[in-house]
C-alpha cells in the first residue's frame, strides 16, 4: 500500500479516535502528527523515544492528550480504554500503551 493511501487511513481512523475520546467524556489535543528525522534524533538523545524510524516521521502517528474539566491527564489508567478500542478498531492499529517503555498518549498506524 502507497504511503498516501496509508496516511488517509490513519487520518480518518483518527477522526474515529477523537470521536470515541468524546464519547468517553474527554476533549483532545495533539502534540507531535509528524517529526522531521532531525527533531527525531533529539527525541532519541533525550530518552523520549528508542527509534530513529518512528512512524511520526510518515505521519502514520500522533501523541493524543485527553482533556476533562480544564486539566490534561497523563495517567496511562485514564488511556487504557481508548487505548484498547484503537488496537480492536484494526489490526494495523497500535498504541503506546502496550509497550514494555509505555507511551500512553501514542496511537499509531503499522504496515
Amino acid at each position: 500500500m502507497k504511503l498516501s493511501r496509508k496516511q488517509r487511513f490513519f487520518s480518518q481512523h483518527l477522526a474515529l479516535l477523537i470521536q470515541r475520546a468524546a464519547q468517553l467524556g474527554y476533549e483532545v489535543t495533539m502534540g507531535d502528527v509528524y517529526r522531521d528525522p532531525e527533531w527525531q534524533q533529539v527525541m532519541v538523545r533525550r530518552g523520549k523515544s528508542k527509534t530513529l524510524e518512528s512512524r511520526h516521521l510518515k505521519r502514520l502517528a500522533v501523541d493524543l492528550f485527553l482533556w476533562k474539566d480544564d486539566n490534561v491527564t497523563w495517567d496511562c489508567d485514564d488511556y487504557q480504554p481508548l487505548g484498547e478500542w484503537w488496537e480492536n478498531l484494526s489490526p494495523a492499529h497500535v498504541w503506546g500503551g502496550s509497550w514494555k517503555m509505555r507511551d500512553c498518549v501514542h496511537f499509531e498506524v503499522h504496515p
